[in-house]
């Protein structure tokens, strides 16, 4: 997060929590709901002179950033969030009429959207949202990584998967794209060995087998008579 093109590292955690609640929201909020979600423990008149006792404490940095009105709060226009800025490339991603702009297929791209939201801090109110950015990334991921490799750039698509799948191990549609990498680079074994892990990492956690739409993608270059083709063991 940037005010006025200064970065906003190092604030004391007070001024931390109050303008990633804020940035999180998106837009101004009373104060009285500001109070209530991120003092949810304690009566509202406690809630309510924490609000202030933090306000009262802001530095000159964070201050600036902020809009006092007298019922609301809420980020001024000079500031930038860089986790709205990467919601809005996973979004351009994931709309195929979406214009994507520099940077967008790029090694950055995967980075951004590896990163998890604020994974060290416990606030109830973040929970929500880092799931939700669990969840949107992942999919940006497998976008972007279809998006490479209809490009050609398998090196780079096969990271995207990679990192698409370690968000989520035993979710299949990061596994079927890093199949049909490998496939459309020439490496059928590379394909085969992505999908034996990948099942036999279904049969070890949940006792299931790949359905037949990934299965279907190794069909043609695996030996049905050969051991080892069901997951299941014992």
């Amino acid at each position: 997060m940037t005010i006025d093109g200064v970065a906003a590292d190092g604030l004391p955690s007070g001024s931390q929590r109050l303008l990633v609640f804020l940035a999180l929201r998106g837009r101004p909020v009373s104060r009285t709901v500001v109070a209530g979600i991120m003092w949810p423990d304690v009566t509202a008149q406690h809630a309510a002179d924490s609000l202030r006792s933090t306000l009262a404490r802001l530095d000159r940095l964070t201050r600036a950033g902020i809009t006092l009105a007298s019922a609301e709060l809420g980020l001024g226009p000079d500031v930038s969030i860089d986790y709205v800025e990467a919601r809005s490339l996973a979004l351009r991603l994931l709309d195929a009429d979406a214009p994507l702009i520099v940077g967008d297929l790029a090694a950055a791209a995967i980075a951004t959207l590896s990163r998890d939201l604020l994974p060290d801090w416990a606030d109830d109110w973040i929970a929500a949202e880092a799931d939700d950015w669990r969840h949107l990334r992942a999919s940006a991921l497998e976008a972007l990584a279809l998006r490479l490799l209809d490009a050609g750039r398998h090196a780079e698509a096969e990271g995207a998967a990679r990192a698409a799948i370690r968000i989520d191990p035993l979710r299949e549609t990061p596994r079927a794209v890093l199949i049909r990498i490998h496939l459309a680079h020439g490496n059928q074994s590379d394909a085969l060995v992505a999908y034996a892990e990948y099942g036999a990492l279904l049969h070890a956690e949940l006792g299931i087998e790949p359905t037949a739409r990934i299965s279907d993608l190794v069909h043609g270059i695996r030996n049905p008579m050969a051991p080892g083709n069901s997951f299941a063991r014992g």
